[in-house]
């Protein structure tokens, strides 16, 4: 019998940089991901999950995540949905384990599973779950409670469905378990841990699959 995963639920930058300006989340609808995101921080309070709310922040004149900016604020839903006793945390890089004492907090509240919401997918979400690896933690990541934006630069375009399906395929792959908001309340509810995949059986799929 698999144990009962020792979940901890850790909320990602959900700052209102990702609703006005040029970091806007475009997929999913970032309403709905705000949604989802608030129903998970409502399921881990209820369900007396350690919770941690991480903030990115940088100094006074940088273009984005300025402190004290309106962008860098935490987005009203959040604030009202965090019980007292989440754990707030402010970061500068990408991994919320990067420069913060994250791992150590979760290590003193004997967790072994990381459920990762909020902002983006393509960057401090993915930048989580590969750290998480390293420091032995298994990780999962609500697909609907995250998002992504368009991206385009000296290697290409990508748009943001196309990159945040891509993600999530990616991260099933090796480095996290993907669920539903809805799915991942359901395993909360049963103590199961959620299915991952790995990567030599995604490729043997893929390789049938794309020919």
């Amino acid at each position: 019998m698999t144990a009962t995963p020792r979940r901890a639920l850790i909320v990602v930058d959900v700052q209102q940089e990702y609703f006005d300006g040029p970091l806007q989340i475009q997929y999913p609808s970032r309403d709905d991901a705000l949604a989802n995101i608030v129903t998970a921080i409502d399921a881990a309070t209820s369900a007396g999950i350690p919770i941690v709310v991480v903030q990115h922040t940088y100094p006074d004149g940088t273009p984005v995540f300025a402190e004290g900016t309106p962008g860098w604020q935490l987005h009203p839903s959040i604030v009202e949905a965090a019980p007292a006793s989440a754990r707030h945390v402010r970061k500068q890089f990408g991994s919320v384990f990067a420069g913060t004492d994250v791992a150590d907090w979760l290590a003193g509240h004997d967790v072994d599973t990381i459920t990762i919401v909020g902002f983006m997918a393509n960057n401090c979400d993915i930048a989580t779950a590969v750290e998480a690896e390293g420091l032995g933690l298994a990780s999962e990541i609500l697909s609907d409670a995250t998002g992504t934006i368009h991206l385009a630069n000296e290697a290409g375009t990508v748009s943001a469905e196309d990159l945040h399906r891509t993600l999530m395929v990616l991260l099933q792959s090796n480095f996290a378990a993907v669920a539903t908001t809805a799915d991942w309340r359901t395993a909360l509810d049963s103590g199961s841990a959620l299915t991952k995949n790995n990567l030599v059986s995604s490729a043997v799929e893929g390789s049938t699959a794309l020919v």
